[in-house]
């Protein structure tokens, strides 16, 4: 009789300690929108935290939006008087660190180049030289668009963490920060899209797939957001450096980075810098990865990566 309930017991026990287990083992998968875009952020937790993860969102809305008229960077570019919070001063140092390093390829001045060039594409009316020199002069206005997603990532990343979540993948619009493991317990597989010069395609074929963990990256391209006008193909990134948009033949930039913000702002830069200014700042800086998709004399698709990557290639 004592054996029977001793065995009762331990199997009473052991179903406990399994039943934890299983929950222990579940994956919360969340989407939205943000930041005029999709995020899709998937963490292993009982508890689903979407509420508290779009809290955090939320913020950094309100301190870097430009399309939200009550943001810091809205004020400040409204020539308003106001108080600049924590994610603010984060991320207007880091974009200062990174500009001063890549020799101002990364600016969070250059909007008003960019609304310039942008009216030109959609009118056909490109800026005069006397314009363009005007506004290289005239450069008040701050926008975070190439470092807001990133950062979006490490914020989310950073509440997580203070939740004792350890396994998680973070992307919005295509950045992303990865933890741990996935919930097929090995690393996260994360795909590179193959440049397509097709604006109306939303699911395009992936160049490759990287497996990794404890990684950020980010992919900034010009081969979706061009205009065309006398044979000339005209990028909607602009180099803050001269005032017009960039001519060279690198298509997509992916950056892996420490942090998602880093990642970002250096993608942006190595669209700025091209092939060769990408390669001296990647040899300055070995905590960084980069994969480099450009086309060749004969207008032909390659590829061009960090050798530390070659093991995280799967496909």
């Amino acid at each position: 009789m004592r054996t029977q309930k001793l065995f009762w017991l331990t199997g009473m026990l052991m179903a406990v300690l399994c039943s934890a287990c299983n929950r222990n083992q579940t994956y919360q998968h969340d989407q939205g929108f943000v930041f005029g875009t999709i995020y899709n952020i998937t963490y292993q937790s009982i508890d689903n935290l979407q509420t508290e993860i779009e809290a955090e969102l939320q913020k950094v809305d309100d301190e870097l939006s430009m399309f939200n008229e009550h943001s810091t960077v809205a004020c400040l570019n409204r020539g308003e008087a106001v108080d600049t919070g924590a994610m603010f001063n984060e991320v207007y140092q880091l974009a200062r660190k990174i500009n001063i390093d890549t020799d101002g390829a990364f600016d969070i001045t250059v909007a008003p180049l960019v609304n310039a060039w942008g009216f030109g594409f959609k009118h056909e009316q490109m800026p005069t030289p006397e314009q363009v020199d005007s506004l290289l002069k005239i450069r008040h206005q701050m926008d975070f668009s190439a470092i807001a997603k990133g950062y979006g990532c490490d914020v989310v990343a950073r509440f997580l963490e203070q939740r004792g979540i350890t396994n998680y993948m973070v992307e919005i619009g295509g950045e992303v920060v990865l933890r741990g493991q996935s919930p097929r317990q090995v690393d996260w597989r994360i795909g590179v899209s193959k440049p397509v010069a097709d604006s109306l395609t939303v699911e395009g074929d992936l160049q490759t797939v990287l497996m990794m963990t404890d990684r950020a990256m980010a992919t900034s391209g010009n081969y979706r957001n061009f205009y065309e006008k006398d044979g000339h193909r005209y990028a909607h990134t602009i180099d803050p450096r001269t005032g017009y948009p960039v001519q060279h033949n690198i298509l997509s930039a992916t950056v892996l980075a420490d942090d998602c913000a880093t990642a970002d702002a250096y993608a942006t830069s190595f669209m700025v810098l091209g092939m060769e200014g990408a390669k001296a700042v990647l040899a300055r800086h070995p905590e960084l990865e980069a994969y480099l998709i450009y086309t060749d004399t004969q207008n032909v698709l390659q590829v061009w990566y960090s050798p530390t990557l070659a093991d995280k290639i799967v496909e």
